[in-house]
């Protein structure tokens, strides 16, 4: 076929009909004038009403750097609460696997038995009661003293006094002290409302049952506390902090989201029913 039959290139035939190159031009233009007037022009302009660098406000613009280039950033005000930093990994489960109770008494008598007594029996009732305790559990609530994980101007001192294996050793000796093992059949009974909250819970409102992790061998957290004989005054104050948020070293915010569902007769029926010795 001679030349004069080939089929004319795309450039030729745009040349040959003038309106569908300048429509190409004009859509092409459009769109790249939008793209620089949106993504540096406008970041560029808002960015320094905003006191931001134009490098910042175009990365902004264009989503490689959070916030909006018409506003500062905002700063968390948010105040940081410690959680609790224990972590059951297999070296801590060994140390307190040989902890040492002799070792453990001679410390608990230095820092410990002018509140708590020499076997974990406390006085005053804002004190709690260690012996016959879980030692995982009085662990945990001596490191979370001694990280700030939970307030308590005295504890946090003599907590972090004392090194890992000194904790274990401590909580090793309160936990083999034995329990005063009150007589409940002298104490009223529990009412229904309390022992149904022990053995089954409420779900309606999310509560699990207490005795789900609280019963020796139920199977709950290792660092479940041994709620049995517990002074009442103190299950009561510790409830309520739960509750209010000011203690908040409870892994999962168990506790917090468990006692914030809890009415006061419910938090000192079940303090009395755990005085007397239930487990």
């Amino acid at each position: 076929m001679s030349d004069s039959h080939e089929t004319p290139s795309i450039d030729r035939r745009l040349l040959d009909q003038p309106w569908r190159f300048w429509s190409t031009v004009a859509v092409a233009g459009t769109l790249l004038g939008g793209i620089i007037l949106g993504a540096l022009i406008i970041p560029v302009v808002q960015g320094r009403s905003a006191g931001l660098d134009a490098y910042t406000a175009i990365c902004r613009a264009l989503g490689i750097l959070p916030g909006s280039p018409a506003q500062p950033q905002p700063s968390d005000r948010v105040q940081r609460t410690p959680v609790s930093q224990v972590v059951w990994t297999s070296e801590l489960l060994h140390i307190l696997a040989r902890a040492d109770p002799a070792r453990g008494r001679t410390k608990a008598l230095e820092s410990c038995a002018a509140c708590h007594g020499e076997t974990g029996i406390a006085v005053a009732p804002d004190v709690p009661h260690l012996a016959g305790q879980s030692g995982p559990a009085i662990y945990k609530q001596l490191s979370d003293y001694r990280t700030g994980s939970r307030a308590h101007d005295l504890m946090a001192g003599i907590a972090r006094a004392l090194d890992e294996t000194a904790l274990a050793d401590i909580a090793a000796y309160y936990a083999g002290r034995p329990m005063r093992n009150p007589n409940p059949a002298t104490l009223a009974p529990a009412p229904a409302e309390i022992i149904t909250l022990v053995e089954l819970g409420d779900p309606r409102r999310g509560i699990p049952p207490c005795a789900s992790c609280h019963r020796a061998g139920s199977g709950g957290p290792i660092e479940t506390p041994v709620l049995a004989e517990q002074r009442d005054e103190y299950f009561i104050q510790q409830i309520n902090l739960y509750a209010s948020g000011q203690r908040r070293n409870d892994l999962y915010a168990r506790m917090r989201t468990i006692a914030a569902q809890l009415t006061p007769s419910e938090i000192a029926g079940l303090a009395a029913y755990y005085r007397a010795g239930f487990r």
